[in-house]
């Protein structure tokens, strides 16, 4: 399907937003904002979102990407992932005053974005928000990012030869055992745990996640700590114990795709795997109503 893809400038408090439209000659009723993770701007890394949006449009999909406040080219004050629920807000709106035949949106972020947007759900029971895509999640703390380590990184060079064979032979700096006998330590402190986690971004995530009635594609890269410190976290967390009996939930883990989809392979499965969900939505909402009816 043919798409027309524009600027389009749009208010949040006081300042001006920037976002790129991609409007398909004929929208669903479904559309997507795509809200981006870490300092970048809607573009992303390897022009990721910019191929996402486009991939969408194609499939009959409205899609906007956006720079948050103080961001690309929007004005304002930069902040944090976990104060930009307005500025999801104004973008939602003006997805819908754009493209007249959206009735519902979906939200994809990537990393500290999928954070963003469980805590725009945690924040705002918005009825038009009937799904989440979420790749990488950001649930970074200290007491997370030393358990990841030592499951994912130490344990394995512990295991290899040539570890043993630097640190016997002197030539491995002492500054390395010390990180590590931190991180273990750091790691089963249970004061530490509860000092840097409690009332935490995480916990509001996990309750976001919980209430929310809709869809939620949850999208694993294997070949990345973030990923795994996400597993980690949510398998050992009790606020995230009911996570995986989500009544919605379809999750993918994907072995050989880094953290950014660098590969065009790894794009490509990513916005399959996007679209396939979509469409399973579309059937599901059809379904629903078709009973309504009944």
């Amino acid at each position: 399907m043919s798409y027309t893809e524009e600027a389009t400038s749009f208010a949040c408090a006081d300042d001006n937003l920037l976002g790129i439209l991609c409007q398909p000659d004929t929208p669903a009723q479904t559309g997507v904002i795509v809200i981006v993770g870490g300092p970048q701007y809607r573009v992303g890394s390897h022009r990721q979102f910019v191929l996402l949006a486009r991939a969408l449009a194609a499939a009959g999909y409205a899609v906007l990407r956006f720079d948050y406040r103080g961001m690309g080219d929007s004005e304002g004050q930069p902040r944090p992932f976990g104060a930009v629920s307005a500025d999801i807000a104004a973008a939602i709106d003006v997805l819908q005053q754009r493209v007249a035949s959206v009735r519902q949106v979906v939200l994809w972020g990537l990393c500290d974005g999928a954070s963003a947007a469980l805590l725009y759900c945690f924040e705002h029971d918005d009825p038009r928000v009937v799904g989440l895509c979420l790749l990488n999640p950001w649930v970074r703390s200290e007491a997370s990012l030393a358990r990841t380590q030592i499951k994912h990184y130490y344990t394995q060079r512990l295991m290899q030869k040539t570890f043993w064979q630097k640190l016997l032979s002197g030539r491995m700096a002492l500054g390395v055992l010390s990180d590590l006998t931190y991180n273990i330590r750091l790691s089963t402190s249970g004061s530490g745990w509860l000092r840097t986690e409690k009332q935490s971004f995480q916990q509001s995530m996990a309750l976001a996640w919980q209430r929310f009635s809709g869809q939620i594609l949850l999208l694993l890269s294997g070949d990345d700590y973030v990923a795994k410190e996400f597993l980690e976290y949510a398998n050992t967390n009790a606020a995230w114990k009911d996570a995986w009996a989500h009544a919605h939930l379809q999750r993918h883990n994907l072995p050989e795709v880094d953290h950014t989809c660098s590969s065009a392979m790894s794009r490509q499965r990513v916005e399959q795997l996007t679209l396939d969900w979509l469409l399973q939505q579309g059937a599901s909402t059809h379904r629903s109503r078709d009973g309504m009816a009944a």
